[in-house]
């Protein structure tokens, strides 16, 4: 049973007449379950006695995503629905802040079950982790693969000039996130600082997520080696996509169990390591893995500063609860920070 303060921001009255002012048949009571998950947006399944929806809106408290940003995510969600790109059927973008207290979108519920955790993947035997993988990797080409100009996302994000706009993005917000007088701020510059110097001709444009493993998709129940949805799609844009692949690959890094502060599916040793994904994602795609120390580099960096932006929260938040010094997590950014160093010193020169 979900209780009432996790409805917070879902007001099932208001959802009720929205879905009936858009002629959606209606039938029994409208109740709702919070789905956890999702680096920002909360999570809904909503129902009645036929059918099941999705509602994504934005937190009630901190950073919130704008009318724009949830209107982003619908779009590419709404553009993929005819191509080999497995997503939820869209049916509303509410801009109206009148009817939730914030915009928001409705999608249909997809069945199926995600796969957050380690021990939910090691229940699978080797061939269905086998099969699973290269699903994975099959829908990610997939999506790499879709002309943004023939699903009208040719303006969905600036086509050139991404490697150049993510590095300073990254490298701007850890002047956010850092600790004062941080005794790290050598390296990240110097790993900043060598991206810069390094950034290659984009590989090509496509459609990237933004955020791409196993958690961020719904495998079927009966058969997990079959995608039925690509979720999360607050980040995507148009970009590089070795930089997507990249990023998968480094998930695969034991910091993340530290990061999402448990095991995660996607750190399983069961799992191929991220030079093997990298290999088979080139093999897929046909594309090949130039420069992809780089692309290594760049996302070891994304993934220490997402991981320092974590801990600024958390200690913010210990501050906020009257605690005159905030108690130190455990340290990822600099060992994560390192890998990036050394992936930078495989280029040649």
């Amino acid at each position: 049973m979900t209780s009432a303060d996790q409805l917070e921001g879902l007001d099932l009255g208001g959802l009720d007449r929205y879905l009936r002012s858009l002629g959606i048949e209606r039938d029994g009571e409208l109740r709702a379950q919070f789905i956890s998950g999702g680096r920002s947006n909360l999570t809904f399944r909503v129902y009645d006695d036929q059918t099941n929806w999705l509602v994504r809106r934005p937190p009630l408290h901190g950073l919130t995503p704008s009318a724009h940003d949830m209107a982003r995510e619908y779009r590419v969600v709404a553009a993929l629905q005819d191509t080999a790109v497995p997503v939820a059927r869209t049916i509303a973008l509410c801009e109206d802040d009148s009817v939730l207290g914030a915009p928001f979108q409705i999608v249909e519920f997809v069945a199926g079950q995600v796969v957050r955790r380690r021990a939910q993947l090691e229940a699978f035997n080797h061939t269905v982790i086998a099969g699973c993988v290269d699903a994975l990797i099959k829908v990610l080409v997939d999506l790499h693969s879709v002309d943004p100009n023939a699903v009208a996302l040719g303006d969905f994000g600036k086509p050139s000039g991404y490697l150049e706009r993510q590095v300073r993005r990254w490298g701007s917000q850890w002047d956010l996130v850092r600790l004062p007088d941080d005794d790290r701020d050598a390296d990240v510059e110097r790993l900043h600082s060598g991206l810069r110097q390094s950034i290659p001709q984009q590989s090509r444009t496509s459609i990237v997520h933004g955020d791409y493993r196993i958690d961020n998709t719904i495998l079927d129940n009966d058969d997990p080696t079959r995608v039925r949805a690509v979720v999360d799609w607050e980040l995507s844009t148009l970009g590089d996509p070795l930089s997507d692949a990249a990023l998968m690959c480094v998930y695969r890094d034991p910091a993340l169990d530290l990061i999402v502060n448990a095991q995660a599916a996607w750190t399983s040793p069961l799992l191929p390591t991220a030079d093997e994904l990298a290999d088979r994602y080139s093999l897929v795609s046909g594309l090949p893995l130039a420069h992809w120390e780089f692309y290594m580099a760049l996302a070891y960096f994304k993934l220490a500063i997402i991981a320092a932006g974590i801990d600024f929260r958390r200690r913010m938040a210990q501050e906020a609860h009257g605690k005159d010094e905030a108690s130190a997590g455990p340290e990822v950014v600099a060992p994560l920070i390192s890998r990036g160093l050394a992936e930078l010193a495989k280029l040649p020169g």
